[in-house]
């Protein structure tokens, strides 16, 4: 048994979306969470996800998979071919290979840039504002299979609130300007598990949820 409908219960309160994020879990668990009502899963690799997940064409109805975590270029054609978005986009040579890939398989891929928030060396994303806004204005003028959709950000390491705050406020701030740029960007994800309600305070329109979901990583 997942705890998806007592952790949408309480999402929902805050308008907010959901994405359950079934890495490490078995295809069971996401049927039994489908079951409940969960219609977008998160996978942090490309190889779970094509080992995982039947093909796009072949899913249960409603549902969609976006590919969480960090993206290598040499998999990018598996991404755009088996995600319905890919929220870790960092780099201009993975934007580049995006939409290569997109326009080979006629798709307009979603995505979301992400962002540095915590300014911690071992996180990825972009590192300034500066340069996430220059990357989205690339994708805007220069990327007609892309889908630009909003920002992602993962907070500080370990959970401290203060820390937290200001990295999603940063986040807040920057999604702000990016929402200016195109219509089509709405979706500002940031928080999980432990510190999503500290992100929804902060100006989160998306959470990203696992371990309360799922329960622990088997």
């Amino acid at each position: 048994m997942t705890g998806y409908k007592e952790v949408a219960a309480e999402v929902a309160r805050d308008g907010v979306t959901l994405v359950s994020v079934s890495k490490m879990h078995p295809y069971s668990a996401v049927m039994e969470a489908y079951a409940d009502g969960a219609r977008i899963f998160g996978e942090n690799r490309v190889q779970e996800l094509e080992a995982k997940f039947p093909l796009p064409s072949e899913r249960p109805e409603g549902m969609k998979v976006y590919l969480i975590g960090q993206l290598q270029r040499n998999k990018a054609r598996k991404a755009v071919e088996l995600s319905d978005r890919i929220e870790s986009v960092d780099s201009l040579p993975l934007i580049d290979k995006i939409e290569k890939e997109a326009s080979a398989a006629g798709k307009a891929m979603e995505v979301l840039l992400e962002l540095n928030s915590s300014g911690e060396e071992q996180k990825a994303g972009f590192r300034s504002s500066e340069e996430l806004l220059d990357a989205a204005s690339y994708i805007i003028s220069s990327c007609p299979h892309i889908l630009l959709k909003g920002l992602m950000t993962v907070g500080p390491l370990g959970f401290d609130e203060g820390r937290n705050r200001e990295a999603f406020t940063y986040a807040k701030g920057v999604f702000d300007k990016l929402k200016a740029l195109s219509p089509s960007i709405d979706t500002l994800s940031m928080g999980m598990s432990a510190d999503w309600k500290t992100a929804v305070g902060c100006g989160s329109t998306e959470v990203r949820i696992g371990t309360a979901i799922f329960g622990a990583r088997v």
